[in-house]
């Protein structure tokens, strides 16, 4: 009877310490009767769906596993896909939430989570005074009640941000607490503690910028799981950051480097750079997906990555190392209409625009008769000579098109498919990798030593870097 009895209590302790290594969520949910719902998540700016269950008659469910979900922000979703409330999760796995989705957020109640009690608090409070800017913003735009009104904002404005001190202050280790701190903006002091006590804009961008993550633990994988983090990550970048390669690449080394520790916010950052960099917004920033790929992909440090997607950027970090700014271009050995060499490094100008193009390409029809037109109206008079290189099409095609549309006085060169074959039987790098042309149709431009000014601009830009080129 002993033994019996022990037993059964090492089978409660083993299976009690299973559950609190899992989660047990119990939701009632009304009026939903056999129907659906879903327990979904934040990754950045996604949304995605972590659990589901089928509420049985009284409109009861559990959303449960053995493995505790990731910490973050987490929200209820209704049988057609409605987000209807939020909720945290973090060490607190075991609780249950009733709510009545005619009378949210009002109806929601948790049982068992301390953490989801204050963000409920939390929720309410700031909707209640969110509500009262709004009427005190309303009430700004009339001059009689304006100076009422703007004290009435700075007094909301205090008791918002007292209200999110205290929780901090009190409640440091809570989930909630993080959230507030990493969401926190700088304040800039004012002008009398400015230098020489008057207002200095660089003092307010550097004071901005330098505090900028003061609350921001980078190793902190529950930051991942919210729909703020992936903006202010944006917003750093786009806003605080200078755009040269260097200074962007600072910033992401030291995040990568102190985010290692988190598994889930190096993947994020990671993935996030990756995406940035591979195909910049602006020129030159390529360089920073190199950076990275030398320093972290190429060296292991991305097992995460599938086998299929890592390819990928290999293959794309090596045509991107070929072709940096600055760098002097690889030499073409194409030839001519005629079937005659036509190396790139033989060409003598001041500049050369390369052009990428296909004959048969909708984008490149439209594009290539403008390249020509501000080539024979501009560039030619100031130096500027166009190798023209021929991608994909047929001989015959690219032929026709050129004397059609009048293409004079280009470099109008292709590869003959014997050399494309020997460059592949020997393992060496096509120009299509070495000036990775992707897609078509793709302009470089060069300086006479060949060195690479800019890559990958439209026509127009191009003429304002010959401009700018020329005039000094």
């Amino acid at each position: 009877m002993k033994k019996l009895l022990i037993h059964s209590l090492f089978t409660l302790i083993a299976t009690t310490a299973l559950a609190q290594q899992g989660y047990n969520i119990q939701l009632t949910l009304k009026p939903y009767k056999n129907q659906q719902v879903y327990l979904g998540y934040y990754y950045g700016k996604l949304k995605a769906i972590s659990d589901s269950v089928t509420l049985d008659a009284n409109s009861n469910g559990i959303f449960k596993g053995n493995t505790k979900l990731p910490g973050g922000i987490y929200f209820i979703v209704s049988p057609s896909k409605q987000i209807l409330f939020e909720l945290l999760l973090d060490k607190e796995q075991q609780f249950a939430i009733e709510a009545d989705s005619a009378n949210l957020p009002a109806s929601v109640v948790f049982k068992g989570s301390k953490d989801n009690t204050l963000f409920q608090n939390y929720t309410r409070f700031a909707n209640t005074t969110g509500q009262a800017i709004g009427a005190a913003n309303a009430a700004v735009a009339n001059p009689s009640t304006k100076k009422e009104a703007e004290a009435q904002l700075k007094k909301l404005g205090e008791s918002m941000q007292h209200y999110r001190d205290s929780i901090v202050e009190k409640q440091p280790e809570s989930l909630l607490a993080a959230l507030l701190q990493a969401m926190k903006e700088p304040t800039i002091p004012p002008a009398a503690k400015h230098p020489g006590g008057k207002y200095d804009s660089n003092f307010a961008y550097r004071y901005f910028k330098d505090h900028y993550w003061d609350g921001v633990e980078f190793n902190d994988d529950r930051l991942v799981r919210t729909p703020f983090f992936e903006s202010k990550l944006e917003k750093y970048f786009n806003n605080l950051v200078p755009p040269q390669p260097d200074s962007i690449w600072n910033e992401v080394d030291y995040m990568l480097l102190y985010s290692r520790s988190g598994k889930e916010m190096y993947k994020f950052l990671m993935v996030h750079f990756v995406q940035q960099y591979v195909n910049p917004k602006y020129m030159g920033q390529d360089a920073v997906f190199v950076k990275i790929f030398e320093k972290y992909i190429s060296t292991g440090e991305a097992e995460f990555f599938t086998k299929e997607y890592k390819d990928f950027i290999t293959k794309r970090a090596y045509s991107l190392m070929a072709n940096q700014i600055g760098q002097q271009g690889a030499n073409m050995k194409l030839v001519d209409t005629a079937g005659k060499a036509a190396n790139l490094y033989d060409v003598k100008a001041e500049m050369i625009v390369l052009c990428f193009w296909d004959p048969t390409c909708s984008h490149c029809k439209e594009v290539v008769p403008k390249v020509d037109s501000i080539f024979q109206a501009k560039w030619k008079a100031q130096g500027v000579k166009v190798y023209g290189v021929m991608v994909d099409g047929g001989k015959e095609n690219w032929t026709k098109y050129i004397r059609d549309n009048n293409l004079k006085d280009w470099l109008h060169v292709y590869q003959l498919p014997a050399q494309l074959e020997a460059e592949q039987k020997a393992g060496q790098a096509n120009y299509r990798q070495l000036y990775d042309v992707y897609q078509t149709p793709m302009l470089y431009l060069l300086d006479k030593d060949k060195r690479i000014i800019a890559k990958k601009l439209d026509y127009l830009q191009l003429n304002e870097i010959i401009d700018l080129k020329l005039k000094k």
